[in-house]
């Protein structure tokens, strides 16, 4: 039995944190005997992307509500030491402009560093989470992550990225340009999945050369379609037909009469799914 009463100032604990377009996110573990702990998890639907305004400057409300976030943060890393705790932003940090004044008050708040990484960085850190939470394969994967403002896309063996890519789309941001109210119609979701169709286009052939033998989806867009194509359909994990079913349900319905979507997740579901849809195809 794994004894967890160890303090949270050891130097085998650590905290990563995640400030991402749509969520902000935190994981604490530690390290036991080769193996990962993961001692607490929490996430908070913050919507920084779409907190942007229309000069890429990062608004007063989602500032505050990221800032309030990162203090509560802050309570469960008041005892770790310097270097034990990685925090880092993603697409959105990269886009705003004038942030320095919020990354400053960020820092702040969350009483450590932040880094704002490049899209391969990040695609690279999206492969080896979703590797470390997987058996153990001899088998190429893809990795694809759908996040509120870009996907990225790796192939790889093993803990070991390959092929990366993040491209600049995202459930917050193809529901902002393309889904105008809670019920989506099917020329938006068309305008929405060609859209992403010719974000991929540029990096289809490189993927789908690359050989890989299981598909694998993280981000919590693609784990909400996990969970209500399965309940639609009978059929774990996600398949075409289960994508198409999920589309019926939202155009001219509204993505908050879907069973199991989330009131907080339902917003910029509509965007993810047309990110996904694409992908697939």
């Amino acid at each position: 039995m794994t004894d967890l009463t160890e303090t949270p100032d050891s130097p085998e604990t650590f905290a990563a944190v995640d400030l991402g377009s749509n969520s902000f996110h935190m994981v604490v573990g530690r390290y036991s005997h080769g193996d990962i702990v993961i001692l607490d998890r929490i996430r908070e639907m913050i919507r920084l992307g779409a907190g942007l305004d229309a000069d890429g400057v990062i608004s007063d409300e989602a500032a505050e509500r990221a800032l309030a976030c990162l203090e509560r943060f802050r309570e469960r890393l008041t005892a770790m030491r310097a270097g034990s705790v990685r925090a880092v932003g993603t697409n959105t940090l990269r886009r705003a402009r004038r942030k320095q004044d919020f990354l400053v008050r960020a820092e702040a708040a969350l009483g450590h560093p932040i880094e704002v990484i490049s899209g391969i960085e990040e695609a690279r850190l999206v492969y080896l989470g979703a590797a470390h939470s997987l058996p153990g394969s001899p088998s190429r994967r893809l990795v694809v992550d759908i996040g509120g403002g870009s996907t990225e896309l790796v192939v790889g063996d093993g803990l070991e990225a390959g092929f990366r890519e993040s491209l600049y789309m995202g459930c917050v941001s193809m529901s902002q340009a393309h889904f105008s109210g809670d019920a989506a119609t099917q020329k938006e979701f068309d305008e929405a999945r060609l859209a992403a169709l010719r974000e991929l286009h540029p990096v289809v052939s490189r993927f789908q050369d690359a050989g890989w033998e299981i598909a694998v989806g993280t981000s919590g867009t693609i784990r909400a379609t996990g969970r209500i194509a399965e309940d639609l359909t009978g059929q774990p994990g996600i398949r075409p037909a289960g994508l198409e079913a999920i589309r019926e349900q939202i155009v001219d319905a509204g993505e908050s009469r879907i069973p199991g979507l989330s009131s907080q997740r339902a917003p910029v579901y509509a965007g993810g799914l047309a990110i996904l849809t694409a992908v697939f195809e």
